[in-house]
């Protein structure tokens, strides 16, 4: 796992650089630079971008993963790539006609709780479509194992842009609907740095050759838009669901800091999943899948212990975060559980995402994904209307640890591999007794102060009991090499 844990350190780090900095913005700048109705807008109009996006990039992302590594020479493979560029503008401009053509119904429908949402449908159709073709340019410096870059730009590049925005708006150099202007602007500007990086990587040769395995790869795009829908709708229907269903769209706000502090669990799959979606690939193109096994395991061992001591410094230093930023805030206590339980979990599956859509069976899991679909939405429209943002956070929690588990059993009963070895079970008794410990310990000083000091024991205690016990060969590895160079 040479060139994962390489490329997973990077991204793992310019990763955990944007979350940094999206914390000051969410925590921080938004919640005292704009007013909680026009935070709430902004959240409502970049999910509602991110729920069309995968419609948009028409799957082209996964599957220039999936099939890139099965053409040889470069005239079949400038082919193909030819193709990838393309094929996101079959569903893009029929889209945008659509959207010219019933601009005024469309914007009636989403602002029929909410009427500032209505001047605002451009905008979360340009974010969608700037999302989309960066996840096709990243995708493009995938398949030549160049992660990095591709990686910063995707979570850090428009956090600092953002902050920047934010700023401008607080020293009243841009008004709040110019601040949303430029918003969209960020997004495209990132797509065109990242078309330009991976243009560098390798130059487009624009070939409209004859491309074998065409239809197998038109039937996988349009296949694979359904997953990607299901895994954005399972992060975004939650929070469009709440400016759909809730009255007070400043509920949306306060919900997208909930989600936003428990998604810092989220980063180390993030950040690993971008080199272990080619290297899965190919593992299955080649067949071997004793490497295959050893992946599975090795990448859900080394999550879990990564992401469990994250989990515990959230979850247990959460009560003294939200003393610290505004009060409106601070109903999003169960929210930030649930779903960094949710998170976790997510963590502990490994690569197992990428073995389902790289695998000749993600027929089947899209069938899964699409009565995910429906049940997650049945739950957010009964649970929402009575419980707000709390009856979001459940029904997330519910549809992920539903999802989560077909997807694990189902690659067990297609590959014979469970992600769990003896030492996912040590790990999670960690895990519990961490949690026993210190989430009734607090030091009687000021929050910040006493965050300080708990993670501090947190870390210390975690990571000795991790290193002691021999959990993961790979992090004790890391963790020897570091030492000796002290």
């Amino acid at each position: 796992m040479g060139i994962v844990i390489k490329q997973s350190f990077k991204n793992t780090v310019s990763t955990y650089l944007g979350f940094g900095i999206g914390a000051i913005n969410t925590l921080f700048l938004y919640t005292n630079f704009i007013s909680d109705e026009y935070y709430g807008l902004v959240g409502f109009i970049l999910s509602a971008a991110n729920i069309m996006m995968p419609l948009m990039a028409f799957g082209v992302q996964n599957t220039m993963i999936k099939f890139y590594s099965t053409y040889k020479t470069k005239n079949s493979i400038n082919s193909f790539l030819t193709l990838m560029l393309f094929l996101p503008l079959a569903m893009a401009i029929p889209i945008g006609v659509i959207g010219f053509f019933a601009h005024d119904m469309i914007s009636n429908w989403l602002g029929a709780e909410n009427a500032i949402v209505k001047g605002y449908v451009w905008h979360i159709f340009i974010t969608a479509v700037a999302m989309a073709y960066f996840e096709v340019f990243f995708a493009w410096a995938k398949v030549q194992m160049q992660t990095v870059f591709g990686n910063f730009m995707k979570e850090v590049f428009h956090r600092i842009a953002i902050m920047i925005l934010l700023f401008a708006v607080y020293f009243n150099w841009l008004t709040v609907e110019q601040f949303i202007n430029a918003l969209v602007g960020v997004y495209v500007l990132r797509m065109v740095v990242m078309k330009l990086y991976a243009y560098n990587v390798r130059w487009p040769v624009i070939r409209f050759n004859k491309i074998e395995n065409l239809s197998a790869i038109l039937k996988y795009s349009s296949l694979i838009i359904i997953a990607g829908s299901i895994a954005t709708l399972i992060l975004d229907i939650d929070k469009f669901m709440l400016g759909k269903l809730r009255p007070d769209i400043e509920e949306v706000a306060y919900y997208s800091v909930a989600i936003f502090i428990a998604t810092v669990i989220a980063v180390p799959q993030r950040a690993m999943h971008q080199i272990m979606m080619p290297l899965t690939a190919k593992l299955l193109n080649d067949k071997n899948m004793v490497e295959l096994k050893g992946l599975y395991q090795r990448s859900s061992l080394n999550l879990y212990v990564v992401s469990g001591l994250i989990f515990l410094l959230i979850v247990l230093n959460i009560n003294e975060l939200y003393l610290i930023i505004p009060k409106e805030f601070r109903e999003g206590l169960l929210v930030v559980f649930l779903i960094s339980a949710a998170k976790l979990y997510d963590n502990v599956m490994g690569n197992n995402n990428a073995i389902l859509f790289n695998s000749d069976y993600y027929r089947m899991v899209l069938f899964f994904g699409v009565l995910l679909t429906i049940l997650i939405v049945l739950l957010n429209l009964a649970f929402i209307p009575k419980y707000g943002m709390n009856g979001a956070a459940i029904a997330t929690f519910i549809a992920i640890f539903i999802y989560n588990s077909i997807k694990i059993y189902f690659v067990k009963l297609k590959f014979g591999m469970w992600p769990f070895t003896k030492e996912s079970l040590v790990l999670s008794l960690v895990i519990l007794v961490g949690f026993a410990v210190f989430y009734f310990w607090d030091f009687p000083f000021h929050p910040l102060i006493n965050m300080t000091l708990k993670s501090l024991l947190i870390v210390l205690g975690y990571g000795l009991l991790v290193f002691k016990l021999h959990i993961s060969e790979d992090i004790n590895s890391v963790v020897k090499k570091f030492l000796t160079k002290i």
